[in-house]
């Protein structure tokens, strides 16, 4: 057991949740959307509901097992066993270093407007993006209450941006600019799954509270507090920040804009105001860097403590932290920054995505079949079995629709993916085996 001093209240765990789920994607994902009307805040919608019954959830198995880190890990191998489980855990934790990369790429992107000189030397760009994977390696490995301080401060600047122009974007809001409903000329029904498909990314990392349950103090009802709070504020700020937009911008300008959030800040405070929100994306992305390089030790902790996963990843240091883990998910990283910059790393982000989904969309469908499967075999007793049931088809349903949803292209890679961690499994479980 870990001292209370060492552990985590809810704001903190709510900020984690904020702050792992709002990355750089909402500084452009509004773009994207234009192009298909309207018709995406449905996609807003029910994301929004999916990303609900999720967190309800995850925040109900926080009650059920308690104290335990490894958040979808953890609640697969509970309803699954152990191969189900390291599947879940080895996909996460592969896009997680991966996704790590785009986000240290966003993080430079965002500071380029500052700072020219990230545009045109290479040098300058590796050296700056290996100064922030390793710095916030290094406070991370100082433990979750050092990190958790981090994420506090950038949740709280990384809002304040998206806050604001939701707020002064209303006094400029002009129906005339909203979108047709449907711009694709394809039927309303094959079109909502891609919407909701493409928002469904900004909703990832809903589940990060439950990852460091064993860092959080009473965690049986903080973790359930945090992922719900923070899914319906995040809910809320991507919703209005996509209307507001809607309403200032012509959907001509808004489509074809790289950064609409700055075209959206220049008409209501002038050309300096693009500063507030390119430091608003820097900060949004460096928070969220923070957060999963977090999550990035805990997850392969919580496998290696059920000897799935090598025992130098269970490691944990005077701090409390698996500070070894940490720096093997760093060294993975830092290695990807530097094939990413070696190439273009925009042409690769759509990769990125659509693995990130897939790996989040596997552990979300298993997290509700064993919420299922847990209740039915009463080997946890949660009030209003038949309800329970309910929430629990609703998440399974919820995961398979988005998969439909994300494509051919996402399952192939995704699926080829989990595939290559089964001789690594094999290879764990002979060990564990020869040990026995």
């Amino acid at each position: 057991m870990k001292s209370e001093t060492r552990k985590v209240g809810l704001i903190t765990a709510t900020s984690l949740v904020v702050g792992n789920m709002i990355g750089a994607g909402i500084y452009v994902l509004p773009a994207t959307l234009a192009s298909y009307g309207s018709i995406s805040i449905v996609g807003w919608i029910l994301s929004a509901l999916g990303a609900l019954v999720l967190a309800k959830i995850f925040g109900n198995f926080s009650k059920m097992i308690v104290n335990k880190s490894g958040g979808p890990y953890t609640y697969t191998r509970e309803g699954f066993g152990d191969f189900i489980a390291f599947l879940v855990a080895w996909g996460y934790w592969i896009c997680i270093w991966v996704g790590n990369a785009s986000l240290v790429v966003a993080i430079i992107s965002a500071l380029s407007f500052f700072f020219p000189a990230l545009k045109s030397s290479p040098v300058i760009t590796i050296a700056v993006g290996l100064c922030f994977i390793w710095t916030f390696s290094w406070i991370n490995s100082r433990g979750v209450k050092e990190s958790g301080r981090i994420q506090v401060i950038t949740t709280i600047f990384k809002l304040l941006p998206l806050v604001l122009i939701i707020l002064f974007g209303l006094f400029m809001f002009d129906v005339k600019n909203f979108p047709d409903f449907n711009l694709t000329g394809e039927s309303n029904l094959s079109t909502i799954p891609v919407v909701a498909t493409l928002t469904l990314y900004a909703f990832l990392g809903l589940e990060c509270a439950t990852i460091p349950a064993g860092d959080i103090k009473n965690p049986e009802k903080t973790v359930s507090r945090a992922t719900m709070i923070g899914t319906v504020l995040t809910t809320v700020i991507y919703i209005l920040s996509t209307v507001v937009l809607f309403g200032i911008l012509p959907v001509d300008v808004l489509k074809d804009s790289p950064a609409p959030f700055a075209e959206a800040s220049k008409l209501m405070g002038g050309t300096y105001a693009g500063y507030i929100v390119a430091g608003g994306a820097a900060i949004s992305a460096i928070g969220a860097l923070n957060g999963w390089i977090l999550i990035s030790g805990q997850i392969p902790m919580a496998t290696a403590r059920d000897n799935l996963f090598p025992k130098l990843f269970k490691q944990e240091n005077s701090k409390g932290a698996p500070a070894v883990a940490i720096v093997i998910g760093s060294l993975l990283t830092s290695i990807m920054l530097f094939m990413s910059l070696s190439k273009n790393l925009v042409e690769q982000f759509e990769v990125i995505v659509l693995l990130s989904t897939f790996t989040a969309l596997i552990p979300y469908l298993f997290t509700s079949a064993a919420y299922a499967l847990l209740i039915i075999e009463h080997r946890f007793h949660m009030p209003g079995r038949i309800k329970t049931i309910v929430l629990a088809g609703l998440g399974v349903s919820y995961s398979l629709w988005a998969l439909f949803g994300s494509g051919q292209a996402t399952v192939y890679y995704g699926t080829l993916l989990l595939l290559l961690g089964i001789p690594f499994y094999l290879l764990m479980n002979y060990n564990k085996k020869r040990r026995e």
